[in-house]
């Protein structure tokens, strides 16, 4: 018996799902973001393979003292600018991230990410706080490169 869960977070950003697809899939913008409060993903430490089979991996330094943290993914569906699928085969049951961006037709867009095999630790109240302190890096990294 694995403990496993699932995730769903939302998010309304003021950009088009193009702009929001290009930042969860090329380094150059996810070295701003990727990674909880407190962490620094170095532009060398990410690898973006962006077809199904390729792989995504991204390095998490603990500003504090320097311990590192590697996801390691493998990208299983790519629908540029709609939806990207990825499974974390490390993870207990492999984790399934599906991130879906909706456009609402006024410029901005809903982002769904929804996550299967969740690993109870990554469920813990702890871990999902980490977890928003990213998705607020991306929205305060949204803000600063959008007009």
């Amino acid at each position: 018996m694995t403990d496993t869960g699932e995730l769903t977070f939302r998010r309304v950003h003021a950009a088009e799902p193009e702009l929001l697809f290009d930042c969860m899939t090329q380094p150059q913008h996810l070295t701003h973001f990727w990674g909880p409060t407190g962490t620094t993903t170095p532009l060398d430490g990410i690898v973006v393979d962006l077809r199904p089979g390729g792989a995504f991996e991204t390095t998490m330094v603990n500003e504090g003292d320097g311990s590192s943290y590697t996801m390691r993914a493998t990208y299983v569906e790519v629908e540029r600018p709609h939806r990207l699928v990825w499974i974390e085969p490390e993870s207990r049951g492999g984790m399934k991230t599906t991130v879906t961006f909706h456009s609402l037709g006024d410029g901005r867009t809903e982002v769904v990410t929804h996550q299967t095999n969740v690993p109870a630790a990554f469920r813990a109240a702890e871990a999902q706080a980490g977890f928003k302190t990213s998705l607020d890096r991306f929205a305060a990294y949204l803000e600063r490169i959008t007009p």
